[in-house]
């Protein structure tokens, strides 16, 4: 896998071992396109697997990131992943080794993206993007992205948030939900 775009465009990022469905290169640079500069952005990776989109986010301008992935077996291949960004840019991404669901029970802080990247068969897209909505991990103005197979369903209200965009790339659909009051 390579970065797609900005300061660390080219890079290659090492497949950890383990379980993994790594983000299309196509889907991740159209996706960071539509987002645009990240500078002053806050990020979020939310099953985060190799760390690719977490770097992505760092090297378009984010200097505040944070991932989430619960399989211990991808740790040390994620941090020696992250550690570019350490290296090269002098950011350093804040990882935390556990399940997401937990994650988003104990975070006590706002970020400007979430991106949500669960394993295709994964169920609880609609229940985790409304616990995060419930615990204010999204800031007001912001947008969270979840990447899912076309054959799962996601509504268009969501709690607070309301869908805003959707993007399809071959079977994986990326859904962009924001506050309705964004619209």
């Amino acid at each position: 896998m390579r970065i797609t775009g900005g300061v660390l465009k080219g890079r290659i990022i090492k497949c950890p071992d383990g379980v993994i469905r790594p983000a299309m290169d196509r889907m991740r640079e159209s996706i960071f396109s539509i987002l645009g500069d990240l500078s002053g952005k806050s990020f979020l990776d939310l099953f985060s697997g190799s760390g690719t989109i977490a770097i992505e986010a760092v090297s378009r301008g984010s200097t505040d990131v944070e991932l989430c992935e619960k399989d211990r077996i991808k740790v040390n291949t994620v941090f020696d992943n992250v550690s570019i960004t350490e290296k090269e840019m002098d950011v350093k991404i804040k990882c935390h080794f556990m399940p997401v669901e937990y994650y988003i029970k104990r975070c006590k802080r706002t970020f400007d993206y979430i991106f949500f990247d669960p394993p295709f068969p994964y169920k609880f897209h609609e229940q985790l993007i409304l616990q995060a909505d419930e615990n204010s991990l999204l800031n007001k103005t912001g947008t969270i992205l979840v990447h899912r197979p076309e054959e799962h369903f996601m509504p268009d209200k969501i709690g607070n948030l309301s869908r805003i965009d959707q993007r399809v790339y071959g079977r994986s659909i990326v859904d962009f939900y924001a506050y309705s009051d964004k619209e």
